[in-house]
């Protein structure tokens, strides 16, 4: 059953895996969802989130480095946009990823307690994606 309530997409793009976050109905918290494995399966399990909820826009980390330039990562995530508009007709707004991994960590190591479960890199890329959430809800 699909939910009804508008929500905002994000997505920290990586070369390995994706992370996705997802805003509350009322657009004020990011809530971290999964890591996706940047595989020929990422579209189809992306559908399958979409056909879930609804999204109203989808916020991309967009990686630039520390003096504001492109990164190696810069192009392909440009493509993955383009991608992303194309299949899904969304709008895609890039939100500048600066820092949203280590944020994300600092924030892991907060609340994950265990130091196993915090081996799990899957944890950092979805947080990352809420982080650049909240980043983006910020400035709603």
């Amino acid at each position: 059953m699909k939910d009804d309530a508008e929500r905002i997409l994000s997505i920290d793009y990586g070369e390995k895996r994706i992370g996705i976050a997802i805003s509350d109905p009322l657009k004020m918290f990011a809530i971290p969802l999964i890591t996706i494995d940047n595989n020929n399966l990422f579209f189809t399990k992306l559908k399958e989130i979409i056909e879930q909820y609804n999204f109203v826009k989808v916020v991309l980390g967009y990686p630039l480095k520390e003096d504001g330039t492109k990164t190696i990562l810069t192009d392909k995530v440009e493509e993955f946009k383009t991608k992303l508009e194309k299949q899904f007709k969304i709008e895609v707004i890039y939100v500048d990823e600066r820092y949203s991994s280590s944020i994300a960590w600092e924030q892991i190591k907060v609340s994950v307690k265990s130091k196993k479960k915090r081996r799990d890199k899957s944890l950092i890329d979805k947080n990352a994606a809420a982080v650049i959430l909240e980043d983006f809800l910020s400035t709603l």
